[in-house]
């Protein structure tokens, strides 16, 4: 079978020659819309311009100059959907609308999307927004956050921005217009997925509840998934039956009704503020990408039925017809445009590329910007926020307590902060560490989520695109595996994909790791927090103490607020309500509230108890607290001379800080509380050896103490997998004997 690509291409030409005009069962003529003759044209240009870019794209590549040829051709109606928003709605676009980014530049003066595209195309470190790193379609200017090969990850950010732009409003803050509405588009098979239907699902409770929502989904419904047919009438009768969502239909190949029913869509959206569902009727055509063979899946006659529905020629017959422009008109502008886009194409080729690994990551970590804050906060609102507690503040208090006063001094701090989470309302969350801050600071800023985790990170990175600090709360860290991609493919990526454009800084409250009793299973007990490792850009804080949680989660607002960044706060839920130490009643774990202007924890800054030579624990979390335990023992029975380090920020780790608290001791053991497959002291330990191959004969004796690699079971056995402090003492007394002591594990049995 020849290229289609030519067949289309040739095609067009032969077909506008001859007047072989695809058939309508049905069109508007052009008098009864809205639009002129001249705009009209300008879609077409812009239809044009969207398939020769996916046409050069594919040339590019067989020359070794493009590296990514999903294309948007059969979309290129999307043109007019574009000219019904305008320019300052922010658009989460699927990858198949080149033609919508070309109409909205037309909307700003000095925007250049055929070159900017073809440097996305060549990977050039010239392309404005991602800089080489990806082909995505992206601006600033344009209030287009630039998004990958999404799978429908988008759309619940898109809720979360929606819902943000009538909140910015009702509080008195935001960087969007306050009038603005959100478009999200994605594909009929993307519908299918459960990250849309959560979205979907959120607009809807949203909705019904009468909360303003200003949102237009647009489905692009080309009739298949890569090969997969999408059942006809499926996404209609879906989107039908949800009663909270408006929805509308357009022939996305009929530049006419598309833009009057997006009109439609728009104004329903902005004026009664509610969620549309447009179900814009497309084909796709070239196949999936240009890596795709169709004739594995379709048969020829398919292939050329498809081809006869190409919506460039609707547009032509579309021009021709209203006499607007001649068929050699129409040819010649659409040989004009194919000579532009290769004369630009060569001209791209020549531009420079992303070339080393430290210009590649340098997009990771976003700029800083000037926090919105309230330094100066008025000391009776602070006074009123504090009445029912006056009495305890100057008294010890335990984590969660101390948790929940921190956060009533950053949302005093902060106005722009913004909680959102599961039963963290009235009910002041599982553990109470949210308790009364409704009632200080309104729904509004402490909001009641549906029980979604993909929802709530969705809302809280779209509360970010407008300006605000996000807080939001994930029950327990096992949930977070039902989201985990709005943290990895979404919020992570996005300062990476705008070279620090577009960024969504935000801090995620996560009570989580073992040791909770009357609450067990995995779901509430689990001791795993790699999922968060490895994503670049991320960081992690862990307290152990409520002292030590306050002057954390402060540092993590703040890199929230300045940096920009994504900070994951893990709350160990055993120590929330902690208070005795070595004894009942000795409240050793109570810490008093590290008033507001105390310098808070810095990212990196390590803890450690103790000064002895014999030995270095390092741990963190609920092993920090039982390594104090075992270090009163080994003191006082063993004689070892130990201090223990409480790592306190997880990722990035201070390697700097852990080897020089490491350095002058004798021996070292890492207690993990989390499993010896994927915990965190696997990268202590390469870090030590590592430093160990660096300085050639240095050498100390090195063990890790970690949980079992197994789920955490319910009852008495809860805490059987994990470190203890007797295990410590015995993994202590183990490698101090390496290194020479006296003591052993028979002295400590006997002690």
């Amino acid at each position: 079978m020849r290229n289609r690509a030519e067949v289309i291409d040739e095609n067009f030409i032969q077909r506008v020659q001859q007047g072989h005009w695809p058939y309508w069962s049905e069109r508007a003529p052009l008098a009864n819309t809205h639009l002129t003759p001249q705009q009209l044209v300008e879609l077409f240009e812009s239809q044009l311009l969207s398939r020769h870019l996916d046409l050069e794209a594919r040339r590019m590549q067989k020359r070794g100059e493009a590296f990514y040829t999903i294309g948007s051709t059969g979309h290129e109606g999307m043109a007019a959907v574009a000219a019904a928003f305008e320019y300052t709605d922010m658009a989460f676009l699927h990858y198949r609308d080149a033609a919508f980014f070309i109409q909205r530049s037309k909307q700003l003066p000095g925007q250049t999307p055929l070159y900017d595209m073809l440097l996305s195309f060549a990977a050039s470190s010239d392309d404005p927004i991602a800089g080489g790193r990806h082909k995505v379609l992206g601006s600033k200017r344009l209030f287009i956050p630039p998004q990958t090969s999404t799978i429908a990850s988008h759309l619940p950010k898109a809720v979360g921005t929606a819902y943000s732009v009538p909140l910015a409003k009702r509080i008195g803050c935001g960087e969007l217009p306050q009038d603005s509405l959100v478009v999200c588009s994605f594909g009929d098979a993307s519908l299918n997925h459960s990250t849309a239907q959560g979205a979907l699902n959120t607009a809807a409770w949203t909705s019904y509840q009468q909360v303003p929502l200003p949102i237009v989904f647009v489905c692009e419904d080309n009739g298949i998934g890569i090969s997969t047919p999408t059942p006809k009438g499926w996404v209609a009768q879906t989107i039908q039956a949800r009663e909270d969502i408006i929805y509308l239909s357009c022939n996305g190949l009929d530049l006419i009704d598309t833009y009057q029913t997006a009109q439609q869509a728009v104004l329903i959206a902005r004026k009664q503020r509610k969620p549309v569902f447009l179900h814009f009727r497309c084909v796709r055509l070239l196949g999936h990408a240009g890596s795709d063979a169709e004739t594995a899946y379709l048969n020829r006659a398919q292939i050329i039925a498809q081809e006869s529905m190409d919506p460039l020629l609707f547009s032509a017959c579309l021009l021709v017809e209203e006499g607007i422009l001649s068929a050699g008109q129409v040819i010649d502008l659409y040989q004009w445009t194919a000579d532009r886009v290769g004369a630009v194409a060569k001209e791209v080729a020549t531009k420079s590329y992303l070339s080393d690994p430290n210009t590649v990551v340098a997009s990771l970590i976003p700029p800083q910007r000037e926090s919105v804050t309230t330094d100066d906060v008025n000391e009776k609102d602070r006074s009123q926020a504090f009445a029912r507690d006056k009495l305890q503040l100057e008294k010890p208090q335990h984590l969660a307590k101390l948790l929940n006063w921190a956060l009533v001094d950053l949302m005093l701090k902060y106005q722009n902060i913004v909680l959102a989470g599961e039963d963290i309302g009235p009910k002041g969350g599982v553990y109470n560490v949210t308790s009364k801050l409704v009632e200080k600071f309104g729904a509004h800023r402490i909001i009641n989520t549906l029980l979604d985790e993909q929802s709530i990170l969705g809302l809280a990175i779209g509360l970010a695109h407008n300006g605000f600090i996000p807080i939001p709360e994930i029950q327990f860290l096992a949930y977070i595996h039902n989201a985990e991609d709005q943290i990895r493919g979404e919020a992570s990526t996005l300062s990476f994909f705008s070279q620090g454009q577009y960024t969504n800084p935000m801090v995620i409250r996560i009570p989580g790791l073992g040791y909770q009793k009357g609450f067990g299973g995995h779901f509430h007990n689990d001791n795993s927090f790699a999922v968060f490792r490895d994503i670049p850009g991320v960081i992690i804080a862990c307290p152990s103490n409520g002292a030590d949680a306050v002057g954390l989660l402060r540092e993590c607002v703040r890199l929230a607020a300045e940096e920009q960044r994504i900070v994951v706060f893990i709350e160990p839920i055993a120590l929330y309500m902690t208070r005795d130490l070595h004894e009942p009643g000795d409240e050793q774990w109570l810490s008093t509230y590290p008033e507001p202007g105390k310098q808070p924890i810095g990212c990196g800054e390590i803890g450690q108890y103790g000064n002895g030579t014999d030995l270095c624990i390092i741990t963190y979390g609920n092993g920090y607290y039982l390594s104090r335990q075992a270090a009163k023992q080994l003191t006082e029975q063993c004689g070892i001379s130990l201090r223990v380090v409480d790592l306190r920020w997880l990722a990035p780790l201070n390697h700097k800080a852990i080897l020089e608290a490491a350095a002058p001791c004798q021996s070292v053991l890492i207690v993990d509380e989390c499993r010896q497959t994927g915990s965190i002291s696997e990268a202590l330990m390469t870090l030590f050896m590592e430093q160990m191959t660096k300085m050639g004969d240095f050498y100390k004796p090195i063990k890790r103490l970690t949980a079992t690699d197994s789920f955490i079971p319910i009852g008495r056995a809860a805490s059987c997998t994990l470190p203890s402090k007797v295990s410590i003492i015995q993994a202590a007394l183990d490698v101090v004997n390496q290194s020479g002591g006296k003591n052993s594990l028979y002295d400590i049995k006997q002690a």
